[in-house]
């Protein structure tokens, strides 16, 4: 996991150090450092010098000795009685003429730290002691002095809220008073083009300096120059920014040089939104691939249709929604998954083995939940259920405690929690969550990673005996687990498995989406304290300090709630044949590549296979032939079964017949003098339908070579036409959408059709477009103002309405899965619609309007408004290829059923023959 190895990393980076910004207070910052010897028994005979290190910080004084063997010493400025420098002609000076740059520090309690270079709880010694240091530079007494008599006066006031503002008025005095080296530049070619100040935050930490951008790198440059002189990163690396909320205030940026890794490179803290957000757009346009077109609901398309794995898309979430590594208050939050902990075997078969997703910690165990519910009921507003948070740096630690010690003694005053209260065993920490009183938390994504140590008490902490009389080791495993490695991997297959594949969005809905609050979270019994929530309490507007360093460390400590992502349930994942879930070691799992279990039949249709081949090689699509047939644009294609004759209608208000084998126009049919807009042809080949602007819908007998009837069927131009089972669907721009059952009329006497109307879908505005799914009850409509309307045809109802383009709806079409719906529009937009929920789940820009399309799901064939074919990976929002073809608009498409022969009708009255050259 990202913070094991950031963690790793630091420490190999850092060995030599024994200091760390852990060893401040929460809240603290550490200033500067001076090189000085530490004065023991002065005057006497055993009269002893310790070199090292002296550093400022902003409530304390730490004396770090070079040598490792001896303590850090650290004296909290509230614990002092005295700092001084005292003058050469005192009596009792301690400091002789010989003896320059002496600083007495006299204290009731002192902690010890780091002896021997072992990480332990803090000693305390209480009592007066005196600390004499010797500064390497006697010029700098006067100003030390000074500093630590400013800060002890600060440490000395009642209130928090004074004590804070005292402190930021401090550094910011020091910020103001200095400004980044320019000399660190990388390049003297470099242009500046912003600075300010700012924090670097790391866990439990903020670091105070300068942030520099240039035409070439980010800078960061720390006040006390810890842990190096600058930080810098190389804007044409950068992959990935994120605005971050900080305290429930949108101050933080989060900057990534890499694509798909937790672990940042860089977290800011600014000290105003209009810095942070002046940062986020300088360095934004350099990236090419901007973070902006990887939306929740992007990640969504790519997980329902099983291109990322359970794990990573909760990553992509935890990622948006504001977690980070960075920042222990909300760190990424995964679910428990397995209810099991007793059994020898894991059965990822049985249902019983998996925790409820649907439900939140608090409510599995019904008991307890009623407890909950009966004081929520008698509790004033503001109401909550649980009184702690299923994310917490306190319970991020617990779980990590054995690879970050100094963290959890940082959080904890230099102190580790009770043995009996520490991560001791999977079955214990399971069992508390579903029965403890205030226990509710949830897991961390290193539960299905591949590092095992935070189980492991490697580096031999002395982490207490138990009541029992038992010492705190290794974490105690499930009976299943043959070791922290087989642990591990069975967590991850349990999080791939098919039944949490199938429930995982019932889990995101309590903690990225509907469920996480309002009414909805009441139903769900997962209401959760009012600080935990974003735009729960607005800190600016609290003038009182005092109540505000209050509220907000209570929110860095209690836990904070994700932003919310969703306001609609979240769509199931789409499972075909789903036999198995595995996960490689990078975490990437295709569904449709499931190894399938040998006691159940697996049978892949061959047509299946080879439109699964077509797409895969839709790129090599070549033109084979072309024809100028029309006098205007070609408006409609349509195929006969065998492929011989191409029926097309146009804007030159004419139907055609081209024969493939003479490759000729063997018919040539005009029904009014007005455009026509869409072609069809019947089940058995012998008819053929064309819509027109004249309002009417002609049917056209192949076999006797005329007109056969008309459809009056609109009170303004007919601009689509489906047809499925007997049942004609007609689109117009007289707002509606006709459904008729219609019986040819080959079977009748009067060899006319009989056509009776079913249904009539009402719009608001003209309808341009419409699609039916695969199962002929879902239908789909655009409009000329951008709406896209989702109606189930078997009652006749609206299911979804959005406002999907800011234009004209040219084309839409189902998924063969129907679990998707595309629009292309005039709005240079792809969309993507949920059909089950509604929701809009994604969005791509392209250069210029997609006319038409075809698409398998995943890559789209789309013909756009210059006249070439681009081919789309939709997934990832780009395109992956294009392809030369009419000189005007693509403004038809056809498909044959294997899709590996298309056909085209473009503005320029051609029509163009592709085939795929395998």
């Amino acid at each position: 996991m990202a913070f094991i190895r950031k963690r790793r990393l630091e420490r190999e980076l850092y060995s030599k150090e024994r200091f760390s910004l852990l060893l401040l207070n929460l809240e603290e910052y550490y200033f500067e450092q001076h090189t000085a010897n530490h004065i023991i028994n002065k005057g006497c005979r055993d009269e002893r010098k310790f070199r090292g290190s002296l550093k400022i910080c902003s409530k304390s004084i730490i004396f770090e000795p070079d040598d490792n063997i001896r303590p850090i010493i650290k004296i909290s400025l509230r614990d002092c009685i005295s700092i001084k420098a005292p003058e050469d002609n005192e009596a009792n000076n301690p400091f002789t003429r010989d003896t320059s740059g002496g600083i007495s520090v006299v204290g009731n309690q002192v902690f010890l730290i780091k002896e021997r270079n072992i990480i332990a709880p803090y000693k305390t010694v209480r009592g007066r002691t005196e600390h004499l240091f010797q500064l390497d530079v006697a010029g700098k007494l006067g100003d030390v002095v000074q500093t630590l008599h400013q800060l002890y006066r600060a440490s000395c006031l009642d209130k928090m809220g004074d004590q804070a503002a005292m402190i930021t008025a401090i550094l910011q005095s020091r910020l103001a008073r200095t400004s980044f080296d320019k000399n660190r530049f990388q390049s003297i070619s470099e242009t500046l083009h912003m600075e300010c100040k700012a924090e670097m935050v790391t866990p439990l930490v903020t670091n105070p300096g300068h942030v520099c951008v240039t035409d070439a790198n980010l800078y960061f440059q720390p006040l006390n120059g810890y842990p190096k002189p600058v930080v810098q990163i190389t804007l044409q690396n950068v992959r990935r920014i994120y605005k971050r909320r900080h305290g429930l205030m949108p101050l933080g940026l989060e900057v990534f040089c890499t694509e798909n890794d937790l672990c940042s490179d860089i977290y800011l803290k600014f000290y105003n939104y209009q810095d942070r957000d002046e940062l986020y757009f300088l360095i934004a346009t350099y990236i090419e691939n901007h973070i902006t077109e990887h939306t929740a609901e992007s990640y969504m398309l790519q997980w329902q249709r099983g291109h990322i794995s359970n794990y990573q898309y909760l990553l992509h979430l935890n990622n948006l929604a504001d977690r980070s590594c960075n920042d222990l208050s909300q760190y990424p939050v995964f679910p428990w998954i397995i209810a099991d902990y007793s059994t020898s075997v894991l059965d990822l078969t049985k249902p019983e083995t998996f925790r409820d997703l649907s439900k939140p910690i608090g409510a599995l165990n019904k008991e307890r939940l009623d407890r909950l519910l009966t004081r929520y009921q008698e509790m004033p507003e503001p109401k909550f259920m649980y009184g702690s948070h299923y994310s917490s740096p306190g319970y991020v630690l617990f779980y990590l405690v054995r690879v970050a010690p100094e963290y959890m003694l940082c959080l904890q005053n230099g102190k580790f929690d009770h043995a009996d209260r520490m991560f001791n065993s999977l079955a214990e920490t399971w069992k508390n969550c579903l029965d403890g009183a205030t226990d509710f938390k949830e897991l961390i994504p290193e539960f299905y990673e591949n590092d095992s140590s935070f189980l492991v008490n490697s580096l031999k902490l002395d982490l207490g005996k138990r009541q029992g009389g038992k010492i705190v080791e290794d974490v105690e495993l499930p009976p299943w687990a043959s070791g922290p490695d087989d642990f591990l991997r069975k967590s991850q297959e349990a999080l791939e498995s098919q039944y949490v594949s199938e429930h995982l969005h019932e889990w995101i809905d309590l903690i990225f989406g509907c469920k996480q609050k309002g009414s909805e979270a009441v139903a769900a019994h997962n209401v959760f304290h009012p600080l935990t929530y974003e735009g729960g309490v607005d800190l600016n507007s609290i003038m009182d300090p005092n109540e505000k360093v209050a509220l907000l460390t209570q929110i860095l400590e209690f836990g904070q709630t994700p932003k919310q992502l969703f306001t609609i349930p979240h769509p199931r994942r789409i499972i075909p044949k789903l036999k198995s879930l595995s996960r490689t070691s990078s975490h990437s799992v295709s569904i449709t590549e499931s190894p399938v279990s040998p006691n159940e039949e697996s049978f892949e249709d061959l047509t299946e296979e080879s439109i699964t081949l077509a797409w895969n090689n839709i790129a090599k699509l070549k033109l084979d032939e072309q024809y100028k047939i029309h006098k205007e644009a070609i408006t409609g294609i349509a195929v006969t079964c065998n492929g011989s004759s191409v029926f097309t209608t146009s804007q030159d208000s004419t139907l055609k017949m081209f024969s493939k084998e003479s490759k000729k126009i063997q018919r040539s049919v005009s029904f009014s003098n007005m455009a026509l807009s869409s072609c069809l042809i019947l089940p058995g080949d012998t008819t053929v339908i064309s819509s027109s602007w004249d309002n009417h819908i002609y049917f056209y007998s192949i076999a006797f070579g005329r007109q056969q009837d008309i459809l009056m069927g609109h009170d303004d131009a007919v601009s689509k036409i489906c047809w499925r089972d007997g049942r004609l669907y007609s689109a117009s721009w007289d707002s509606t959408v006709k459904v008729w059952h219609c019986v040819p009329g080959e079977t009748l006497s009067n060899k006319k059709h009989h056509f009776e109307l079913l249904a009539e879908l009402e719009h608001d505005v003209s309808v341009n477009t419409i699609n039916l799914n695969a199962a002929n009850t879902i239908l789909a409509s655009g409009t000329k103002e951008g709406t896209i309307s989702v109606w189930d045809v078997t009652t006749a109802t609206v299911l979804h309405q959005l406002p999907c383009h800011s234009g004209t709806v040219f084309d839409a079409a189902f998924s063969p899965d129907s679990r998707h719906l595309l629009s292309a529009g005039e709005d240079n937009c792809f969309k993507v619609i949920d059909v089950q929920t509604g929701m809009l789940i994604s969005s791509v820009t392209t250069d210029e309007p997609q006319r038409c399309f075809k698409w398998d799901g995943n890559t789209i064939l789309s013909g756009g408004q210059s006249g070439e074919l681009l081919i789309w990976d939709l997934l990832g929002g780009k395109v992956t290829e294009r392809i030369k073809g009419h000189t005007g608009a693509v403004m038809s498409m056809w498909m044959n059923e294997q899709c590996n022969s298309v056909i085209t009708g473009g503005e320029d009255k051609q029509i163009m023959f592709w085939k795929l050259q395998y």
